[in-house]
């Protein structure tokens, strides 16, 4: 086996011009999944019933089907839908934050049930409103119980932003594709790319330690 990892050298800027569209792509539908998540987490604890229903359906079904299949049918699917083709990096940002939405609905649903039911009581005995003793008192220790569950979940919707080469999306993996073509050789950009995800998922893993240390320090 016949490696030349010096070819590679002129493309590593190219390739690494990715990493903005991978980490737009990436910030845009962690940000949107997890607000959206918050409101589907409360629909499913939610004591009407027609709300319940919505979120357990709408996560039957984004947990029931492949990224990849969710990516493309908003893609491909946007001239039928709406008559006209949306950008690749729309159709990314809106499949994974709605992908996102359903695995962080569970462990935000998780987190809330884990709360001790004692404070919601107490806080409805002293008359705080529902919303605020939700906003104020329930999600916050919820928040800091699920933290190591929520960056896995971020570490994993990094790696599956990879998938968006399929609709064209320039991210790194499609940039390293083309460098690939270009070479005639695959196995050296691809590996590059690999290593660039390894190092973005190091990071998000060593920022979520700090960020959880952090948050035991205030207990």
């Amino acid at each position: 086996m016949k490696l030349d990892f010096a070819q590679l050298l002129p493309s590593i800027p190219f390739i690494l011009e990715g990493l903005k569209v991978t980490l737009m792509i990436v910030g845009a539908a962690g940000i949107l999944g997890f607000l959206f998540g918050i409101i589907l987490s409360l629909f499913k604890i939610s004591p009407v019933k027609p709300l319940v229903w919505f979120a357990d359906a709408y996560t039957s079904v984004f947990r029931g089907t492949p990224l990849v299949l969710q990516l493309m049918i908003i893609f491909y699917g946007s001239p039928q839908l709406f008559g006209t083709q949306i950008e690749p990096y729309t159709a990314a940002i809106l499949s994974f934050s709605l992908n996102s939405a359903a695995y962080i609905s569970e462990i935000i649903r998780a987190g809330i049930n884990a709360v001790d039911k004692g404070q919601k009581e107490a806080a409805m005995a002293l008359g705080i409103p529902y919303s605020q003793t939700m906003k104020d008192i329930i999600l916050p220790q919820a928040i800091k119980n699920i933290l190591p569950a929520l960056m896995n979940e971020f570490i994993t919707l990094t790696k599956e932003s990879a998938i968006v080469t399929v609709i064209g999306a320039m991210d790194v993996m499609r940039r390293s594709y083309m460098v690939g073509s270009d070479l005639y050789s695959f196995f050296e950009p691809l590996l590059l790319a690999g290593f660039i995800y390894y190092i973005m998922v190091m990071v998000l893993t060593l920022l979520g330690k700090l960020l959880e240390r952090r948050l035991k320090g205030n207990d």
